[in-house]
This record gives structure tokens, sequence and C-alpha cells, in this order.
């Protein structure tokens, strides 16, 4: 990676904002109320937080603008995630993410080179489609995606097709307080979904051991085959405050099926 660069992707690093605690809670509370200029300043805002992680992978001899283009698909995920009520500071939330972004663009460029053009491509139509899913509250088509980034849906299919690499289901996306989230707890089953233990076991009993809120959740995640991302919008808290429940739910109804 070139050391000492000062622009990156056409932004003067040198001239970023620094960002204090006041001004971030300020942003954070207009971005929660749907401020999509605060959100802007909110990114800008932690640019260098990128710009920190990148330099973790000055090793990796990629070029700098792609890592920084990928670190900011990293922070804008954790910006649009972040739960400020779980008292844990952003930076802590976020470098996981920016990491955890960046280290799945270098597996998939080691095992296949993919050219800029189709990179750039694949960035447009991800970043157009987390902002269409935000407006419309609903995942878009591929074609909406299209008309939005002027490119036709056959180029971007192939240029997302190209980025994918294979991913467990285990690898971590954020640890809070010793729970970790891993990509499996993001995923629904909906083809399996009425094949799942929980409903092959008597649970009517063990259901009645949980409170409203568990009771609520593990309706949710195995008999309707939601995701825990889902499910948070749903009830109104956090993915993680989620995560949590559903440890807690399943283990008490582990416990009483266990006796």
């Amino acid at each position: 990676m070139a050391q000492g660069k000062v622009e990156i992707c056409g932004v003067n690093t040198s001239k970023l904002p620094l960002l204090k605690n006041a001004e971030k809670e300020e942003l954070f509370s207009r971005i929660e109320e749907g401020d999509k200029d605060a959100r802007e300043q909110y990114i800008e805002g932690n640019l260098r937080l990128v710009l920190s992680v990148i330099k973790r992978f000055s090793s990796s001899n990629e070029n700098v603008d792609d890592l920084f283009q990928i670190g900011c698909i990293g922070l804008i995920k954790a910006i649009d995630n972040f739960d400020s009520s779980l008292n844990v500071k952003f930076s802590t939330y976020a470098v996981p993410m920016i990491i955890g972004e960046i280290r799945r663009f270098l597996r998939d460029n080691n095992s296949i080179r993919v050219s800029r053009s189709l990179k750039d491509t694949a960035y447009k139509a991800i970043y157009a489609k987390e902002n269409l899913t935000r407006k419309n509250l609903k995942e878009p088509t591929i074609n909406e995606i299209a008309t939005e980034i002027g490119i036709s849906k056959e180029d971007i299919v192939y240029a997302l097709d190209a980025i994918q690499n294979p991913m467990s289901l285990y690898e971590p996306i954020f640890t809070d307080g010793g729970d970790t989230l891993y990509v499996m707890d993001q995923i629904s089953d909906k083809k399996n979904r009425e094949e799942t233990w929980v409903e092959h076991l008597s649970l009517s009993e063990a259901m009645k051991r949980l409170d409203e809120r568990e009771h609520e959740i593990i309706t949710l995640r195995f008999f309707e085959g939601k995701t825990q991302m889902e499910v948070a919008d749903i009830i109104g808290i956090s993915q993680a405050q989620v995560s949590r429940l559903e440890k807690n739910a399943l283990r008490v109804m582990k416990n009483y099926l266990t006796v």
C-alpha cells in the first residue's frame, strides 16, 4: 500500500473533520430521526477511523483507494446499525465492521482478480441498494438499483457475482459484552423453517416459561424464519438485544426440556 498518500478516492485526508463527542451525540440523534444531512456529516466525520483501520493492511499490497472504499462501506454499515442505547463507543462497534469488510474483500481478491471497473460497479450497486432500502423500507429489485445508478442490470449482476466469496456462518460480526453476533444470526431459514428442531419438540410447555418478549422473539425467529435484524425492527430493539434475549430464551427452554 502506498504510504503518506494525502488524497484517497478524491478525498483530501489531511483536511478531514474531527468530531467532538458532543457533536457525535447531536448528529446521531438527528440520524435516528432520519436526518440525511446529519448522516453524511457523521460519515465524513468518521473517515479518519477508516484511515486508521486500513493502515493495518499496509502489507497487503492492495490499492489504497480500494481499501478505503471498502472501509467506507463497513463504516456506513456500522452507522446504520449502531445502537446508541448500548453505552458502547461508536468506534468500538465500527472498527470490527470495517475490518471485517476489508478482510472479506482481501479474501475475494486473493482468490480471483476482479477488474477495477467491475469492483466500482459492484460498490455503486451495494451503496445504492443500502440507500434504497433505507428510503423505501424494503429491499430494492435489481431493476430499481440499475435505474438508480444508470447501469444495466446484467452488468450489475455480473459485477456483484464477481466479488462474491464464500463466508463462514460463524464469521463474527460484532461482539458486545461477551455476546458475539455471527453471520448465521442474520440469515433467515425459509426453506427449512418447518423442519427446525424447535418445531420437532413439544414446546407448548417450554414456551410458557418465557416472558412475553422472549416468546415473541422465539416465534419470529424459529416459526416465521425471521433474521435477528428483522426481529429487531419488528420489536423495536437492537439486534444485540435480540441476540441476548434469544440465547437466554433457548437456554430456559433447553433446561426445561432436558429435565
